[in-house]
């Protein structure tokens, strides 16, 4: 059962008759911690929270899912991972985009990358058929507000890496039918479309000639163009070409990490601005705070150097509780805060409306800040931004209404050319 908030703020709230004069009433910021707390939860459950990229098909595939062995059953608490349904609706996540993530080491075989979307996008679809009164497929925002209403988990698709559509632009418009409703148009190596961040090959300097027809036939048949993972000309070149705005379904602020690429300069976020996209914030500490990596290497050092100076190995009882105890003192893990501290930046650069959430949950390991560790914790995020002044209405722009009003102007410039 909720927890009865103290009877003062009961009484003030007693004034509101609905969210917008709520926000004339309430001043978040004046709330003991447990009693904003308390607000975030109910925030994030009434209003659509969506996250832009939840690595969940590519870890059934690393667990041995496939389409001959029955599913994950996520349908329950795991033991391991980011998401299962229990921990979702703790957290109030309405409809994670499921990453169709394609390794870009399959760009070497010809058909390879392609074959495995098709299969992860049946993999998607199979959770829906065998839990259809917890998660169903949505390819649109008035479907993810249909699921919405029934209680249910919307699983829109995003595909993680164009280099599935291999040499056929037929194939943008085949994975629309699939379902895809973004791609993003590199990974980990320049492929077909354009160069990657990771990538010290540059073969083009930004997008190939493919790569400018892909993101005009993207645009054609409704597929938001994804620019997470695309180095920075690649990010240009898609940007002076594109006719509706676009997303970056999982990037981060690369003020905070500097030597970064892969997360996003001032320059690339105005210029996204400027397009009227949606920059959807990681979690992945990596991507939060340049301290993290060398935090985790100092820990690591460490524990391996204990283990041989005390003879030791990693399943030892007496290493567990030594490491345990280490980490405790020596967290080398952002918090929370440091998400909000990326969402601040953006905020105050470019305004509100260009922000949405995209924690990568399932694909950064262990490395999520504290108080962000799972999908049940989005009431920590909310509540450290109602701590900094955000209002409801704010909230509910980053959780949903900036990435609809992408995804819906993406949806009306296809339907018009038609």
């Amino acid at each position: 059962m909720r927890k009865f908030l103290n009877l003062a703020f009961l009484a003030t709230m007693a004034f509101a008759c609905s969210p917008n004069e709520q926000e004339t009433t309430v001043d978040y910021t004046t709330l003991s911690d447990e009693e904003r707390l308390e607000v975030a939860k109910e925030i994030a459950h009434e209003t659509i929270i969506v996250d832009g990229h939840v690595d969940l098909p590519y870890r059934m595939k690393v667990g041995g899912f496939t389409l001959q062995r029955e599913i994950l059953d996520v349908s329950v608490r795991t033991p391991d991972g980011n998401f299962d349904f229990p921990r979702a609706k703790e957290g109030g996540l309405d409809a994670p985009f499921m990453s169709i993530y394609i390794p870009a080491g399959l760009q070497q075989t010809p058909g390879s990358s392609k074959a495995l979307a098709d299969s992860l996008i049946l993999m998607t679809e199979r959770l829906a058929e065998t839990f259809p009164d917890k998660f169903a497929m949505a390819y649109s925002p008035a479907e993810v507000e249909t699921n919405f209403s029934a209680g249910k988990i919307s699983l829109p698709m995003g595909m993680e890496n164009g280099s599935a559509l291999e040499d056929d632009i037929s194939n943008v418009a085949y994975f629309h039918e699939r379902g895809i409703r973004y791609i993003t148009l590199t990974h980990g190596k320049a492929n077909l479309i354009g160069d990657s961040s990771y990538d010290t090959v540059r073969l083009y300097n930004g997008l190939s000639e493919y790569g400018e027809q892909v993101v005009a036939e993207m645009n054609r048949v409704g597929i938001m163009v994804d620019l997470s993972h695309v180095s920075d000309d690649t990010f240009k070149d898609a940007l002076a070409l594109t006719k509706v705005p676009v997303i970056a379904s999982h990037s981060s602020v690369r003020a905070f990490t500097p030597d970064f690429e892969r997360n996003m300069s001032d320059e690339l976020i105005q210029a996204m601005a400027k397009n009227g996209g949606v920059m959807m914030i990681n979690f992945g500490g990596s991507f939060i705070d340049s301290a993290y990596a060398a935090g985790t290497d100092k820990a690591r050092e460490h524990l391996i150097n204990y283990m041989a100076e005390n003879k030791l190995s990693q399943g030892d009882s007496s290493f567990k509780v030594y490491a345990s105890e280490y980490m405790a003192a020596n967290n080398p893990f952002p918090s929370v805060k440091r998400v909000a501290d990326h969402i601040d930046h953006v905020k105050n650069l470019v305004g509100i409306d260009y922000i949405g959430l995209g924690s990568d949950f399932d694909g950064v390991g262990d490395s999520l800040p504290t108080g962000l560790k799972d999908v049940s914790m989005y009431p920590n995020l909310i509540a450290e931004l109602l701590k900094r002044g955000y209002t409801r209405e704010e909230i509910e722009m980053i959780c949903y209404n900036n990435v609809f009003r992408v995804w819906k102007a993406v949806e009306d410039y296809a339907a018009n050319q038609k």
